[in-house]
């Protein structure tokens, strides 16, 4: 039998509980300032390779709407990332980032270096949107239900830890704090309406929880590769490599 509307959203929320990527130990290290500057470049690298997808995703994702209401709603995402005549976008707002740990902007936006296990992850992402129902395409975003208290965690942690962190550099986690919000209302109330029969309710959760292993997976390739020593695989990011000229001659 099917959950109430209430009881569905509950369901929805207690899988960020347990499995959002805020619990895992990386970020304590990075929010609580225990990560080296490279752990720190070597995140940003590979975030960077997520936050390139993201548009490519929601573009898979408004090909196959045939709706106009629900391809309007879904533009702005894509607005977001790459940006408009009036907003740079999250794209050229983590490049900013890159630039301030020390990372020449073009090597990043190269995606060379990218770990094996982060390509695979992000990817299946992708193909995931690109290959499943609307229904689970929409759940999977609703990660984005938590992301607010780790943007907001993260400015807090790397404003106090790291010297490299200001208003232009953290520009990418202030602006999601206004983006975010309203994309996860209008993604919700979409799944909420439509997982209408327990069947459906069950994909759409099982959707949410791959997401989060998406984030997860991530994560644990990092932390094998830069906080384990002696774990980078072939072809990943060496830590003097990439580095603006700047940071090169000094």
């Amino acid at each position: 039998m099917a959950q109430t509307r209430e009881q569905f959203e509950a369901r929805l929320r207690q899988i960020g509980a347990e499995r959002y990527h805020d619990l895992h130990p990386f970020h304590d290290r990075l929010h609580g300032g225990s990560c080296t500057p490279d752990q720190v470049r070597a995140w940003v690298i590979n975030r960077y390779y997520y936050q390139h997808s993201i548009p490519m995703k929601d573009a898979a994702f408004m090909s196959r709407v045939e709706t106009p209401d629900l391809r309007r709603a879904w533009r702005s995402r894509i607005e977001d990332h790459d940006g408009t005549a009036e907003n740079e976008g999250g794209i050229r707002r983590w490049l900013r980032l890159a630039e301030a740990v020390g990372l020449d902007p073009d090597y990043v936006a190269s995606r060379e270096g990218v770990l094996p296990a982060t390509k695979f992850a992000v990817d299946a992402y992708v193909r995931f949107v690109r290959e499943k129902t609307l229904l689970e395409a929409v759940a999977a975003s609703l990660t984005e239900l938590f992301a607010p208290k780790i943007h907001a965690n993260r400015i807090q942690g790397l404003l106090k830890n790291y010297a490299f962190a200001d208003d232009s550099s953290l520009s990418y986690f202030r602006n999601r704090l206004k983006e975010a919000p309203k994309d996860v209302a209008f993604g919700l109330s979409w799944v909420l309406d439509h997982a209408d029969t327990q069947e459906k309710q069950d994909a759409a959760a099982n959707a949410l929880i791959f997401k989060t292993d998406v984030l997860w997976a991530q994560l644990d390739a990092l932390s094998a590769a830069y906080v384990e020593p002696g774990r980078i695989p072939p072809g990943a990011w060496q830590p003097d490599q990439g580095l603006a000229q700047h940071k090169r001659a000094s």
